[in-house]
């Protein structure tokens, strides 16, 4: 795209490449001045990232599944019934962002819940997860927390990030709410 021509204005323009963008400051392109050759490199990252959450000692015989969509228009999925020692949930997300701009990535997709840089993804536990026969309705808060741009840097294509968060509360029962102590995101090379 040829450089843009607006008479005291400041015009921007983008040229696109698949995974970079380069702003073109065009301030200095009226007549009488020389073209102006200043860029400023936009990393846009769009990327899919592998999540998996390991739940350690679930309460047995309870159903718990991965939450997916929000609101009242949300299914459980990967539904499991607690008999042995750890459940496996695996879910993909999606990983947005400008470097320049952005402090953080931008976490988003169809597991993905909540806002702003306060993002989580729910596990259903029993009447949440379509269990019947069970007298538990509760939720578990995965946080979304310490994914940061070196956390992005350091994986591989096979890469994928793990965390392992404890399936019972104090209680004796499912586990819920948001987990506490959380210990964080981990990567694995599979």
């Amino acid at each position: 795209m040829p450089p843009m021509t607006l008479a005291g204005r400041h015009v921007v323009m983008y040229i696109a490449d698949p995974m970079v963008r380069r702003r073109r400051c065009c301030r200095h392109s009226d007549p009488g001045y020389p073209r102006c050759t200043r860029f400023k490199l936009l990393i846009q990252i769009a990327m899919e990232l592998s999540l998996q959450i390991i739940l350690v000692n679930p309460t047995k015989e309870v159903v718990f599944g991965l939450q997916k969509g929000a609101g009242s228009r949300y299914e459980t999925v990967q539904k499991q019934r607690s008999t042995s020692e750890e459940l496996t949930f695996t879910c993909t997300i999606k990983v947005n962002g400008d470097r320049s701009k952005d402090p953080l990535p931008k976490l988003s997709g169809s597991f993905v819940q909540g806002s702003g840089d306060n993002k989580f993804v729910y596990i259903d536990i029993g009447t949440y997860a379509g269990q019947a026969d069970t007298s538990w309705s509760r939720r578990l808060k995965i946080p979304l927390t310490g994914i940061t741009w070196a956390t992005m840097d350091s994986l591989r294509s096979s890469s994928m990030l793990q965390t392992k968060v404890p399936g019972t509360g104090r209680d004796g029962g499912p586990n819920c709410a948001t987990v506490k102590p959380f210990d964080g995101w981990h990567i694995i090379h599979p």
